[in-house]
């Protein structure tokens, strides 16, 4: 179980802190999915920016 208390399968923990790329895991959804969560994490006030920073980086990515 996560710290949320979800059910995690073996080997899919999720780092405690850092930054990813969407780019750094197997598949696109799991590297946002893994964003998501931490961004989720963070204090509101640091969540507001990285919230901002990766609708930005995913708006580069689908006009690209």
């Amino acid at each position: 179980m996560d710290e949320r208390g979800a059910e995690t399968e073996p080997g899919t923990a999720e780092p405690e802190t850092g930054e990813h790329d969407a780019g750094d895991l197997d598949t696109p959804d799991e590297g946002l999915l893994s964003q998501l969560a931490l961004i989720d994490d963070q204090p509101l006030e640091d969540r507001a920016a990285a919230f901002a920073q990766l609708h930005d980086a995913l708006r580069q990515q689908l006009e690209a």
